[in-house]
């Protein structure tokens, strides 16, 4: 997955302006060292960041790529689809996928952009990683939900001819969608796809952090599932959150239930053995009653 376009950037990350001298630079990063060493009281992942913002950074040739906007994301202009353009050695039988997964997240990200720069500005590259790294954080949140929609488009792409996908699902507006519905021999599933660009733990139910800034999740993603569900007429096995793999400790994140649907937290390199396994006590999925769900799903669903 590219990185996300909420990564603080180097500078950031050591504290300083991006037209700081070498020497202030050098300056920044060993005060950062010594502030966030684990063996004097530090925190780890603080730690961590510090050096990694170092090495993008660090040399003259290092700064000047960075700084010639090739080191600040990996921002890719293409958006997810199902049938790559290039021919692929797995010849496997994808799933079966309906929708368009980021579309609705993309278009709003150039409309807030265009928004943003100001009516009349021509845009040359909206995807310009100085152009993004630039924007307020409500921007690049939407372009990281994008991004990370369409990655989890990719992986659930991969799971087979025996599961069935919608993206962007409607219930009720835009802003309420599902990003993408899965239905297989496990259950069936309502998904969020998200990236707050940074850790986030489980409570009651509930995903917090300081990265959130007051969202819930999980609470909305259960009463976006709660109307579909009324709508198709059918159960959700698992409502699930998709994140990073660096926003959980554990790769999969048990919150609880809701109405019977487990609820959960799973990174995204864990998704696809969650959707083959199934949920530990759920009763899978198969003939006459796989069909109906299907074509419950299929003929009632809308897209945003």
């Amino acid at each position: 997955m590219p990185e996300s376009p909420l990564s603080p950037s180097p500078y950031e990350v050591l504290g300083v302006a991006a037209s700081v001298t070498r020497e202030e630079l050098r300056r920044a990063y060993r005060k950062a060292l010594r502030e966030t060493h684990p063996d004097t009281g530090g925190d780890s992942r603080r730690f961590a960041a510090v050096q990694e913002a170092w090495d993008r950074v660090g040399t003259l040739e290092k700064r000047a790529a960075y700084d010639a906007g090739r080191g600040i994301h990996s921002i890719s202009h293409d958006t997810f689809t199902a049938q790559p353009a290039r021919p692929r050695q797995d010849t496997r039988p994808r799933s079966r996928s309906h929708g368009h997964p980021g579309g609705w997240r993309r278009e709003k990200f150039l409309g807030q952009l265009r928004e943003w720069v100001g009516r009349g500005v021509e845009i040359a590259d909206p995807y310009d990683p100085a152009l993004v790294q630039g924007a307020p954080r409500e921007i690049r949140r939407t372009l990281a939900d994008a991004l990370a929609e369409e990655s989890t488009a990719r992986t659930i792409s991969t799971l087979g001819i025996g599961f069935s996908v919608w993206h962007d699902v409607s219930t009720g507006g835009p802003e309420a969608k599902i990003d993408h519905v899965v239905l297989g021999p496990t259950g069936l599933f309502a998904m969020l796809s998200e990236d707050f660009g940074g850790p986030v733990r489980a409570r009651k139910g509930e995903l917090i952090g300081d990265v959130l800034q007051g969202e819930r999740p999980m609470h909305d993603l259960a009463g976006r599932a709660r109307a579909l569900a009324r709508q198709l007429r059918v159960r959700f096995t698992a409502l699930v959150i998709v994140l990073p793999d660096d926003a959980l400790d554990d790769s999969v994140v048990a919150l609880g239930s809701v109405r019977g649907a487990a609820t959960l937290a799973v990174t995204q390199s864990s998704l696809t053995m969650l959707l083959r396994q199934g949920i530990p006590g759920s009763e899978p999925i198969g003939g006459n009653e796989l069909f109906d769900v299907r074509t419950r799903v299929g003929d009632g669903v809308r897209f945003v």
